[in-house]
């Protein structure tokens, strides 16, 4: 114990001994010793007492995520979007449930050990009654922000961190979570944390209004500002009604601002009862029949409303319920799910891809582990991270292993990690392995196939036990992880030959995947839209030569292949001679030689062949649009046009025949 912390103590002690009255009345000294004399009085907590930080085990921490997984998921992009604005300045953002449990986290890498020891980290308990004083223990107490700056915590153990937290509020007024940037150190000021405490409220608003968005998409939304220039871009207040025209929801500012207009003025902890089930009437001077002429398309400044008691102006911009869309479906078929963001960005409506999404959203968050098949270059390590991203584990780290490309004598080391000179070349320092660093998050076998057999029984272990031993340990280290595979190879038929184990097999194919290769997907302009990100333009004629070609790197080469033409291109338009060699003499590969034109008889077709005749005909042979009807890439439809024999007459009346 250091000589300010034991200051610290007697502070603690002389503030929580004194009377009441005697309490210094300014505000936030006031809102600090009374959280002290509650940890004190209340809690039983003893200040000369320091605890190390309190980080939830992993089952327990699951527990938690999953209760808050909807929020969290929406309020992620914020912590994203912040974390941007205060990572240079070494801040960590966390987000907590409402017992303070920290659910989610976004923090330096190079500092997790430090920031593990402080408790900013995931996993970390953070109440009042656990912690003492501290910004988001004080913040669920008092329901406000604030900041909790070095010598303000109760805990001498924490009083190098400066800590900064907001609550955030469901729509119907109860204390969902809190929002929390900290730092290991800052200057001593504590107006130093003034821009970090509006930049908290500022984001733990903007969190607050998309989880409104989302949870009143089915009732009439209304959008409140003072100002006409900035009720549809920045709303101050936000009000959900039901169909018949009652209060079902609003954010916090409405709650403020009407409880004050109907004369409600509601103590803290009360607000869930405050407005929920008020007639839209009441409260505003127009009725509920009128809300058809506030839609965005009348222009704002003819959008006013005036407040029934005050008179005040507001102008108001309403969005009706979204309507209800029921897939047309039998009763056979599986219930739709909604694909989490980072899956549903890796397709743009390719059907085979879209059905492995859906199973993918499905598992998410299960405890089983997951195989993924697929082609080389085909997006095995990208639907991997998403699946990462979309699951409770986000906040932990992804850590991807090359089996394929790891020297094979080197492999079990940079896996299972070691201790001092344990093996030759080992050096004097020991090394966390893959799996270890893997702890709370996902670890990622890329080529699995091509692990060496006789480290298979020990990542054996590592699946069956949760327990990683390094080389030269005794005694093995507990781990969570969770495992996704991935290979080209068929697993199958490495068994039977022997070089693969059947029980590390049936451990890692808790469900597998299995990827389209890219000449089979009917996204293909999608994704060449995308990789383009709009900075250039594709000629109708090298569209068409993309299209044609058979793509065996799948999308790693229709990256390098776009890069390039990018690169090369001029005036921002990418040309057939701006594609690789190779390119401006590539042809349509073909299965079978077709039949000579002449010698061509539809009605000797295959049903196959003649369906696909019919819808040739029908789309008056326009290649691209039965493509999309069918459900096929074009490569695909060639592909089968050929195998039958079938040419287009354009095809024919270009070639002269």
């Amino acid at each position: 114990m250091d000589m300010r912390q034991r200051e610290h103590i007697e502070a603690v002690v002389a503030a929580t001994t004194r009377a009441e009255a005697q309490v210094v009345a300014r505000t936030h000294e006031s809102i600090i010793q009374s959280s002290w004399r509650r940890c004190v009085h209340q809690y039983g907590l003893d200040p000369s007492r320091m605890q190390e930080a309190r980080i939830l085990p992993q089952t327990r921490l699951r527990e938690h995520q999953q209760r808050i997984d909807g929020f969290a998921r929406i309020a992620r992009h914020g912590l994203e979007t912040l974390y941007e604005h205060v990572a240079g300045m070494g801040y960590v953002v966390l987000l907590t449930d409402a017992l303070g449990v920290t659910v989610d986290y976004i923090g330096d890498a190079n500092t997790d050990i430090e920031l593990r020891r402080a408790g900013l980290y995931l996993g970390a308990e953070w109440s009042e009654a656990g912690a003492g004083t501290c910004a988001v223990g004080t913040a669920l107490t008092t329901g406000q922000a604030l900041t909790v700056h070095q010598v303000d915590h109760f805990d001498a153990t924490h009083i190098p961190l400066t800590c900064t937290a907001a609550p955030l509020y469901d729509s119907r007024g109860a204390l969902a979570a809190i929002l929390d940037i900290s730092a290991l150190t800052s200057p001593q000021a504590r107006d130093s944390q003034n821009l970090a405490l509006q930049l908290v409220r500022i984001y733990a608003g903007h969190i607050e209004n998309a989880n409104f968005l989302r949870t009143h998409r089915q009732d009439w939304i209304l959008k409140l500002n003072a100002s006409p220039e900035f009720v549809d871009v920045a709303p101050e207040y936000l009000i959900a009604l039901d169909a018949s025209g009652r209060i079902v929801g609003h954010n916090r500012r409405a709650h403020a601002m009407l409880a004050a207009e109907i004369g409600r003025p509601i103590a803290p902890g009360e607000v869930a009862a405050s407005l929920i089930g008020v007639p839209f009437d009441t409260l505003f001077d127009a009725r509920i029949e009128e809300l058809g002429r506030f839609v965005y398309s009348r222009p704002s400044e003819l959008r006013a409303v005036p407040l029934a008691k005050s008179g005040g102006l507001l102008y108001l911009s309403v969005m009706p319920p979204a309507p209800c869309v029921t897939p047309a479906r039998n009763a056979a078929s599986p219930r739709s799910v909604e694909v989490p963001a980072p899956l549903a960005a890796l397709g743009g409506g390719d059907a085979a891809l879209a059905r492995q999404l859906e199973r993918a959203a499905k598992l998410v968050d299960s405890p089983i582990n997951l195989l993924i098949n697929g082609e080389t270059g085909s997006g095995k390590e990208f639907f991997a991270k998403a699946l990462h991203r979309a699951s409770a584990r986000r906040a932990g780290p992804f850590v991807a292993v090359n089996c394929a490309a790891i020297p094979e004598t080197l492999i079990e080391s940079e896996l299972f990690g070691h201790l001092p000179n344990s093996f030759s070349g080992a050096g004097a320092k020991g090394k966390r392995g893959l799996i270890q660093e893997a702890d709370g998050g996902t670890l990622f076998l890329d080529e699995i196939g091509d692990m060496p057999r006789e480290l298979q029984s020990r990542l054996l272990r590592v699946l069956a036990e949760g327990e990683v031993l390094a080389i030269g340990a005794s005694r093995p280290v507990s781990v969570d992880v969770r495992v996704i595979s991935a290979t080209h190879h068929s697993l199958d038929a490495l068994m039977q030959d022997g070089r693969f184990r059947e029980d590390l097999y049936y451990r890692l194919n808790g469900a597998r995947f299995t990827l389209p290769p890219l000449r089979e997907r009917s996204d293909l302009d999608w994704l060449i839209d995308k990789f383009l990100e709009g900075a250039v333009t594709l000629s109708p004629a090298a569209r068409e030569r993309l299209h044609r070609h058979e793509w065996p790197g799948n999308l790693r080469e229709l990256s390098n292949v776009l890069r390039y033409a990018r690169a090369v291109c001029s005036h921002g338009v990418i040309d057939i001679d701006d594609l690789p060699e190779g390119f401006a003499s590539d042809s349509v590969p073909v299965e079978a030689p077709p039949r000579a034109v002449e010698d061509f008889d539809p009605h000797r077709l295959p049903p196959e062949g003649m369906l696909l005749m019919q819808y040739l005909r029908a789309a008056s042979w326009n290649l691209s649009a039965v493509a999309r009807q069918i459900g096929v890439s074009r490569m695909t439809l060639y592909r089968r046009m050929a195998r039958y024999g079938i040419r287009s007459p354009n095809q024919r009346d270009a070639n002269g025949h």
